[in-house]
């Protein structure tokens, strides 16, 4: 019973091809063309209904469907074509569908083969029906759209795939430059300390022996101790700041690289202005998160990223021309959940709009520290 209602509530389809496929289920009314001319019998709805109910859960299992699997979806649902082709001249719909389910097959010759054979599958088919003008009738749409769609869905499948290994390889490539960058600030901070460290930790060592025998040797070591403590207290301030600095200038870097492997397009427009080290990382940590829902949930063709200073406050603004268009449409997972505790963190504001796509705006104190 678990399982039952598992697969009743979903998801029914794979996330990544929203809800297009649902819109093309609506090809299955080309069945009911016949019956604006002709009553049907009470058997024939009866088979019709069913029909249909045997075929969307097929349709939709298509869309997880890997390998064999695949090739058994397309099979059954030309055997559907083939069984009602007699009948009904709609049921070319069906060979359609099997023309778009070789998309599904990774590798590109066998998925045209798969196409090929369903479109010879069809031909077979048209065999069955009775009359030439009906034949016709039959075939004419089955060849003009189950090549295209057939066509148009291997080249859309081949092009998310690519798009999701260009992602992964992204992440690689991210997470080995934070890696490396872990690792740059080992070595700079080892580098920085290290030797004023061991150098304090002499000196302090000298004028605990000098402190009893020569009071004015233990004060230069002692006013020495206090001015490598402060340069090397300089020297970390400045390394710092240098990190802090490229924060956002990374952010917007690995926005750009990431939109590029996306194919979508990057309008930028910010402005150059001091931002407090607290309020830099919660502007650029903002930026990475929204860029990366727009590359993988929005749809989006455009991104546009803006940055400037108001009243007194630093305010981010990116917008995408992607798939919301209500706050329904609006998924308030853990990522927007971070973004708003770290911009109320610093006494700032976020506010989401989804009208033609979705705008994400940031407000945070100029000033602002954690």
């Amino acid at each position: 019973m678990n399982r039952i209602t598992q697969l009743l509530r979903g998801p029914w389809l794979p996330p990544e091809h929203g809800r297009m496929p649902y819109f093309w289920l609506l090809s299955l009314g080309y069945m009911g063309w016949k019956y604006i001319y002709i009553a049907p019998g009470a058997l024939e709805l009866a088979l019709l209904a069913l029909t249909v109910l045997a075929f969307v859960p097929l349709y939709l299992a298509s869309y997880w469907a890997r390998g064999w699997q695949v090739v058994a979806c397309m099979a059954a649902s030309c055997l559907i074509g083939t069984a009602w082709a007699r009948w009904n001249v709609g049921a070319a719909t069906f060979f359609i569908f099997a023309c778009a389910m070789a998309g599904r097959i990774v590798h590109l010759r066998r998925a045209v083969l798969a196409m090929l054979a369903v479109i010879a599958a069809g031909v077979l088919a048209s065999i069955l029906v009775p009359q030439a003008q009906m034949r016709f009738i039959f075939l004419m749409p089955f060849l003009t759209g189950g090549i295209p769609v057939g066509i148009g869905t291997i080249m859309d499948a081949r092009l998310r795939r690519s798009r999701q290994e260009l992602l992964r390889k992204q992440e690689e490539v991210e997470h080995m430059a934070t890696i490396a960058e872990r690792e740059r600030i080992s070595r700079d901070l080892h580098d920085l300390l290290g030797h004023s460290l061991s150098l304090i930790a002499l000196k302090a060592e000298l004028a605990r022996k000098l402190v009893h025998r020569d009071a004015d040797a233990c004060a230069s070591e002692v006013a020495d101790i206090e001015r490598s403590a402060r340069q090397a207290l300089a020297e970390v301030r400045a390394a710092v700041t240098g990190y802090r600095e490229s924060g956002l200038a990374q952010a917007l870097a690995s926005a750009r690289a990431s939109l590029a492997a996306a194919d979508v397009v990057f309008d930028e427009q910010v402005e150059r202005f001091t931002l407090a080290p607290a309020a830099e990382n919660v502007v650029a940590l903002a930026l990475r998160e929204a860029v990366t829902n727009v590359v993988r949930h929005a749809g989006a063709k455009r991104c546009s990223v803006s940055l400037a200073l108001e009243h007194g406050m630093a305010v981010l603004r990116i917008a995408d021309d992607g798939r919301a268009r209500s706050s329904a449409d609006l998924k308030h997972g853990n990522g927007l959940t971070g973004m708003r505790e770290r911009v109320a963190s610093v006494g700032g504001r976020l506010a989401l709009r989804a009208q033609a796509g979705l705008e994400l705006e940031l407000r945070i104190p100029l000033g602002a520290s954690a």
